[in-house]
């Protein structure tokens, strides 16, 4: 903690150290090269803004870039590149790891570490846990990169803003910052000098006579200075445009897919730069309706939500992204809600070179977010060289949204819908009644209710589910009558029509889904699962591998045990078993539908053995399963698959 002396945390831009009174130490921190001169200059910076806005925040660096390089190219030495991609990225590691790091001071050099001495050998002076907690403790950060907000956390160790001083010259606080960075400014300024080896003075360079050269000569000359000319141009044009975003660029080979023919794409989570952490869903849902916007358009494959947002919270590399979903492309972003302003940046990488294709930030009214994803989305489209026809732009820019109260409550509903139990679903539905109260005609919104209502069901909220599941089939109906190109819908009116084992219906639907939206997971999910449950496998088969390459982490946790159950249907037991392995190996040891179909493919197989193993396995999540329930539960269109099924799950010792 702090000890409450005056100033006990001060910043001396005069000599370059760090003074700041811990409890029972008092640490003198000399930032003594240029580089690291330039780190004491960063801590500066964020608590001038943090004095400057009157409280202690974390501060966005990505509207303070041009002073970094400033910083960089005087005190800092140009000791690294001052390449934004470079730069920030630098930043963020050195915060991250370097400058919290009190006991080995990579950064920095503490002055007065006593020396102790251990049967006549010298040691440094280790500094206890607590305080090397302390120190650690101010350097909070936010995003990653590019995306980064930083905040010098001092009300951690018990200080106020009243408690750190900056100091330059004669001056404190902001009029230090001020001078600091005008004497910087002077000197980048100043004309190009010589010094004086004898004396040290500076003394302008001379201007030589020139000579006149003979006509070859200087035609000779003059191709020389054309090719330098030439030379500095392609270098600078290639160091702004052409040179890689970082040292490491995604590999074809390791790809875990093959990349497709058509311009490919991951949209990461943005990052909610907000102060407000409750506005993560506005973050949220801003790159998910980018995703939707991108996945209507035939002529590009856009990774689905459920595996980008395995991204989310995590320091990861855009050619670890690229590679780990067989993507070329990968657009991250961010969102800063200040009032009713939104401060959007976004910026698409091509991971294969490095190259980013566009960084743009849009600085909007709150109300007109439905206008940037339009434009973002467009923006993107046109990055990658995608051409729409008439019909297609129309059908991506049809939002539907008309109330911007009843878009927001309709993102926190989607929010809410990502855990999944009884409360969540309760409060996504409050939301989304909302949302319809203040817009009656919003199809969005009649979808999520529609999609609520069939997770209610499978949530056992209803006593009648068959009742409950007309009632969504209605709500469904309801959003297409007002909006027949929502995707959404029809893909969520499948399922509804399998469950009431209308089979003809629910397939229809799911085609329409497919055609609506070429690049949903959620679609080809429901149309593989619709014709699997039609006892239809042979043509399930190719759309589950769509679903999948869509989403390599599976839309939905059933995903896998519906396509095993097509392998089973066909006799391809091995490849069954794999599918269901592979949703415990995602899921987890308790994926209840898993372990049932394993026992059964098992017993199939005639391996009684690992057939009982799992049959125990399914009573041990479920002590109360009845297999007589099961199987009028079981919406398959053919009884005999049921009967085959009933049977094989006997021989595993389920009753």
């Amino acid at each position: 903690m702090v000890e409450h002396t005056k100033n006990p945390i001060r910043i001396d831009l005069n000599e370059f150290k760090l003074y700041i009174h811990l409890k029972k130490v008092q640490l003198t921190l000399h930032f003594n090269s240029p580089s690291r001169r330039f780190y004491l200059s960063v801590i500066a910076l964020v608590v001038n803004e943090m004095k400057r806005l009157g409280r202690i925040t974390s501060i966005p660096l990505e509207g303070h870039f041009g002073l970094l390089v400033l910083l960089n190219e005087t005190i800092g030495g140009s000791a690294g590149s001052s390449h934004k991609e470079n730069l920030l990225p630098r930043i963020y590691r050195k915060w991250k790891d370097a400058l919290p790091d009190l006991e080995d001071a990579p950064l920095f050099k503490v002055l007065g570490r006593r020396k102790e001495y251990d049967e006549g050998i010298a040691r440094t002076y280790l500094f206890a846990e607590a305080e090397k907690d302390s120190w650690a403790n101010l350097f909070e950060y936010q995003g990653s990169e590019e995306n980064l907000r930083l905040k010098f956390a001092i009300d951690r160790v018990g200080a106020t803003l009243d408690d750190v001083v900056v100091v330059y010259g004669d001056s404190l606080d902001g009029d230090a910052w001020e001078r600091f960075i005008s004497s910087l400014k002077e000197k980048k300024a100043e004309p190009d000098e010589r010094v004086s080896e004898k004396h040290g003075v500076a003394v302008p360079r001379l201007e030589r006579r020139r000579t006149l050269l003979p006509s070859r000569y200087r035609w000779v000359a003059l191709l020389i200075a054309i090719v330098v000319v030439l030379g500095a141009i392609a270098l600078a044009i290639w160091k702004a445009y052409l040179r890689p975003a970082s040292g490491d660029v995604a590999s074809i080979e390791r790809m875990a897919f093959p990349l497709p023919d058509v311009p490919s794409i991951a949209v990461l989570p943005f990052v909610n730069m907000s102060d407000d952490p409750k506005q993560e869903y506005l973050a949220d849902g801003l790159a998910e309706e980018i995703i939707n916007g991108l996945s209507k358009c035939p002529h590009i494959v856009v990774i689905a939500r459920n595996s980008t947002f395995t991204y989310k919270g995590k320091p990861v590399k855009i050619q670890q992204v690229s590679e780990e979903l067989g993507v070329r492309h990968v657009l991250e972003g961010s969102l800063r809600k200040t009032g009713d302003k939104v401060r959007i940046g976004v910026q698409l990488i091509d991971a294969l070179t490095g190259r980013h294709l566009f960084s743009e930030r849009y600085d909007r009214e709150l109300k007109d977010i439905l206008d940037t994803q339009d434009e973002i989305t467009m923006k993107i489209l046109d990055a990658v060289q995608v051409k729409l026809t008439a019909g297609e732009d129309a059908l991506l820019r049809a939002r539907g949204a008309k109330n911007l109260e009843a878009y927001l409550k309709l993102m926190q509903a989607r929010q809410s819908m990502q855990i999944h139990n009884k409360e969540n679903f309760a409060l996504a539905r409050r939301l989304t009644e909302q949302a319809i109260a203040l817009d009656s005609d919003y199809a969005a919104a009649y979808v999520m209710l529609c999609r609520i209502q069939l997770g209610e069901v499978n949530l056992g909220v209803y006593k009648n589910p068959r009742e409950a599941l007309e009632r969504a089939a209605k709500l469904g109906q309801k959003a297409i009558t007002l909006d027949n190109s929502n995707s959404l819908a029809h893909s969520t009116l499948g399922p509804i029509h399998w469950w009431l084992r209308e089979y003809d219906k629910a397939i229809a639907e799911a085609e329409k889904a497919v055609v609506l939206d070429p690049n949903s997971a959620f679609a080809y999910h429901t149309l593989a699962g619709c014709l699997n449950l039609a006892c239809r496998p042979q043509e399930a088969l190719p759309f589950f591998k769509k679903c999948l390459r869509l989403s390599p982490i599976p839309i939905d946790p059933m995903t896998l045990v519906l396509q095993g159950q097509s392998y089973c249907q066909l006799g391809q037991y091995e490849e069954a078993e794999a599918s269901f392995k592979k949703g415990l190996q995602l899921y987890g040891a308790d994926h209840l539908m898993a372990h049932l179909w394993l026992a059964a493919t098992y017993a199939l197989m005639a391996r009684e053995k690992e057939a009982h193993a799992e049959g125990a396995e399914v009573m041990r999540i479920d002590p109360n399963f009845s297999l007589e329930s099961y199987a009028k539960r079981i919406p398959f269109k053919d009884q005999k698959v049921i009967d085959n099924i009933v049977s094989a799950l006997r021989k595993a010792g389920l009753k």
